[in-house]
Order: structure tokens, then sequence, then C-alpha cells
């Protein structure tokens, strides 16, 4: 495994203007694509602003990666999760629209995620657009003991802006959110639609916590799920999502394999 960390000789850079670009690959401040990258202790900043369109932080496409004591900033599509296993561990991600998207693999533990004060005129953030094409592929979002907060910007405006936990950015999303905490500022409803029909995605909550967990008023969708047994939640696990119980205990991150 490769590991860069805030004693690595590398420069990770990025440009005021990213709105002014229209690929992910060309507006993407850092990209890590090799197999067994170990991220640990670096920033890493977007400085497009809200009003940029696509302006991603950091790609994450290589196998077994992991991203540990990272700030991972932006505003739209801060964090481009592409695709292979990808485990997130005491990191602080930050953004508005579609803050963590892409078709991988990806656990994430004891992580913070920030909701951030869109550009004005816009009333909505999205904390996750997970893109899975395919009912048989094994990808998805996991967030297990971490907490979605609003960021300091977004506090005083809280009241007119909506944030959901997520919208489905292919057909067959996949999402779970389990043993967090749910701030004040989710919105009842939890999802928003998007391109795909909520009738196959796949949301799941369970165990969760704080003042934006109650589930009494999400959306009544097929795929939408309220959990109360851990069996229903074991295919989100480190264990069963990344087979993490394989390969982690090389990067001497911390992690639970299970609940």
């Amino acid at each position: 495994m490769l590991r860069i960390s805030h004693h690595s000789h590398y420069i990770i850079s990025t440009s005021e203007k990213g709105w002014e670009m229209s690929y992910h690959y060309t507006n993407t401040s850092a990209a890590a694509f090799g197999a067994g990258l170990i991220l640990q202790d670096l920033k890493i900043e977007n400085k497009a602003g809200p009003h940029g369109v696509q302006a991603v932080a950091l790609l994450v496409a290589g196998d077994q990666s992991v991203i540990n004591r990272c700030g991972i900033e932006g505003y739209h599509d801060t964090l481009y999760a592409h695709n292979n296993r990808q485990f997130y561990r005491d990191s602080w991600i930050s953004g508005t629209v579609d803050v963590i998207f892409g078709n991988a693999a990806a656990a994430f533990q004891n992580c913070q995620i920030f909701a951030r004060k869109p550009l004005n005129g816009h009333n909505k953030n999205t904390i996750t657009a997970q893109g899975r094409i395919c009912p048989t592929q094994n990808s998805g979002m996991s967030f297990q003991d971490c907490q979605v907060l609003p960021a300091d910007d977004l506090k005083p405006v809280m009241g007119s802006v909506r944030t959901y936990l997520g919208r489905p950015w292919r057909t067959y999303a996949r999402v779970v959110f389990m043993q967090s905490f749910l701030a004040e500022h989710i919105d009842p409803k939890g999802y928003i639609s998007w391109n795909a029909g909520p009738d196959t995605v796949y949301y799941g909550e369970y165990q969760n916590w704080g003042p934006g967990a109650n589930t009494k008023d999400r959306v009544k969708w097929p795929g939408c799920h309220s959990f109360t047994d851990s069996s229903e939640v074991e295919d989100f696990t480190v264990a069963r999502l990344i087979q993490g119980d394989t390969w982690l205990k090389y990067s001497g991150v911390p992690y639970k394999v299970w609940f």
C-alpha cells in the first residue's frame, strides 16, 4: 500500500475557477486511481465556491483505497467515490449538492459530513447521489457511526434550505445510514427524486439518532426502509460491502467490521 500524508512530498492544488470546466476529471483538485492507496492527514479543497458546477475536490477510483483523518472540502460534488472498494475513517467532508457521489462500494466510519449554505436562490442540499446502474452490482454507500451536520454558514438559513440524505443519481442507487447522528437540518422526507425512478432505489436507516433521524415522515418509496434488526443491514457493514476484514488490517487504520 502507498501511503500519502502531510509528511509526503506531494502537492495537491486546485483552481478558484473550477466552475468554468465541465468534466469531472478536468475540474478535480486531486484524483486517486492506484490500488491500495492510503491518504492520511490531508486537507483537500476545491475553492470554486457555491457558484461552481461539478467542482470535485477528490476523486477516488483505486480498489482498496483508504482515506483516513482527511478533510475534503468543496461545494457541488465534493467527493467523487468513482468505483471499486473504498474506506473512509475519521474524516470530514463538506459540500452542498451531491456532497458524496459515484458508484463505488464505499464505507464511511466515524466521519463528519457537513452541509453548507448553497448559492443564493438555491434551497436544496443533498448529501449523497449514488450511481449504481445494475441490480447485481455490489456497490453502494454505508455510513456508520458518522455525524451529518450543518456547517456554520448553513445554520442561520436552515429554515429556508432543505437538506436531504440523498437522491438517486442512477436507477439502482443504494445508501444506508446506520448508528449515526442526523442533525436537525435533515428534511423529514429524507430523500428526493432525480433522474432515476424511486421504485428501484434502496435507501436504509438503522439505529440512527438525533433530531433528523425520525423516519416517520420519510418518503414512501418501495425501496426506502427503516430497519430494526442488524441482520437487515449486514450487507452494508465493512465486512460485507467492501470485504474490509480481508485487507484493511494491513492499512493500520482502525475500523469496525460489523456493529
